[in-house]
């Protein structure tokens, strides 16, 4: 047997539990594109390295979240504080709560069964995180194993800090595969539209492969609740890739700390963010279905 783990505790806050509805409501088929999953820490402990501790946000935490803002699929990101042990999250696409597909990550000689076993279980993408404080896959690494995903019909999905790494616009560019860009590649929402990194990302996102997730305000700006300042770039994006452009409430959103939102507020702010109902629709289900093979 494997040896019993204390529960370490939490040091960042936990989500707040919906008190109402969102005053949008989102069109059937609506698709929440990026969440993550914690705990229980017993069956699920944490890398040693974690670069912190969440509170449980537990599978049926997250069906009733999706079920209050009225999405009926969602698609859930492994987190670093779990490296390769993708378990917590494949239990999640195998509860049957809600329909769900799965971004996983692994290691650099992860094994075609491997690859297989998740792809069966709804996995759909690689994560490569380049800004986070847990080490993990580099960019060479994707490159690498591009061809093995792209036979599989996935894509690779890319967190990192654009204004600190401008070689990697080049980088991305030359990949043979689907990739997705979270988090509005860390661009702050301050320097505007027109900042070489938000430049370099719109120039990605005009690419055919390319797609990107509007998403995760609190990354860029400090103008919570509503995030004023995010709402250009995010029309921006969906200027230059309509087709290409999906949305994600980064439930229970780990990286917001002292920002803590609430999520109908973040699914009021979409509206704001793609004020016309077509597109709206397009972001939330027809984008979706055609990225995760709904």
């Amino acid at each position: 047997m494997p040896p019993i783990r204390t529960p370490r505790t939490p040091n960042i806050p936990a989500f707040i539990p919906a008190r109402r509805r969102p005053r949008v409501a989102f069109p059937s088929g609506a698709c929440d594109c990026h969440a993550h999953v914690f705990g229980p820490q017993d069956r699920f402990p944490y890398l040693d390295q974690a670069g912190y501790i969440p509170p449980d946000a537990l599978t049926a935490d997250y069906a009733g979240m999706l079920k209050n803002n009225g999405c009926e699929r969602g698609v859930l990101v492994q987190p670093s504080v779990y490296g390769t042990d993708n378990s917590c999250m494949i239990d999640a696409l195998r509860s049957g709560m809600h329909v769900l597909r799965g971004i996983a990550v692994v290691a650099a000689d992860v094994t075609d069964r491997e690859l297989d076993e998740m792809h069966a279980a709804g996995v759909r993408g690689v994560r490569i995180n380049l800004a986070s404080e847990t080490g993990g896959l580099t960019l060479a690494d994707g490159e690498r194993l591009a061809p093995r995903l792209k036979e599989r019909g996935w894509h690779l999905q890319f967190y990192l800090d654009l204004p600190k790494m401008p070689e990697a616009e080049a980088k991305l560019a030359r990949l043979p595969i689907t990739i997705v860009i979270d988090h509005f590649a860390r661009c702050p929402a301050a320097a505007g539209t027109d900042a070489p990194a938000f430049r370099a990302l719109l120039r990605l996102v005009s690419r055919d492969n390319c797609w990107a997730k509007i998403m995760g305000p609190y990354f860029i700006s400090r103008q919570a609740p509503l995030y004023p300042d995010v709402t250009p770039l995010a029309r921006a994006l969906l200027a230059t890739a309509p087709d290409r452009i999906v949305w994600g409430s980064d439930w229970p959103h780990p990286g917001a700390r002292e920002l803590m939102p609430e999520d109908p507020v973040l699914a009021e702010l979409l509206a704001e963010w793609v004020p016309d109902d077509a597109l709206r629709r397009k972001v939330l289900v027809d984008n979706p279905e055609r990225l995760y093979g709904f």
